[in-house]
């Protein structure tokens, strides 16, 4: 299985939906160089859902 990594965006990389609520970052999954979610607004929901998915334990 591969391992998830956590990507870090700033600035402009982030998506205008998310500049426009004030957030200046945001945070991808990433598997073997492809986003596997989409922008997540905090680190912390972006760990916890990697570890989901290391687990394999994630639900919709």
């Amino acid at each position: 299985m591969a391992t998830i990594h956590i990507m870090s965006v700033v600035g402009s990389a982030v998506p205008a939906p998310l500049r426009a609520q004030g957030l200046l970052a945001c945070w991808y999954l990433m598997r073997n160089g492809e986003p596997v979610s989409g922008p997540l607004d905090s680190r912390a929901k972006a760990q916890a859902m990697a570890e989901q998915l290391q687990a394999g334990t994630l639900t919709a």
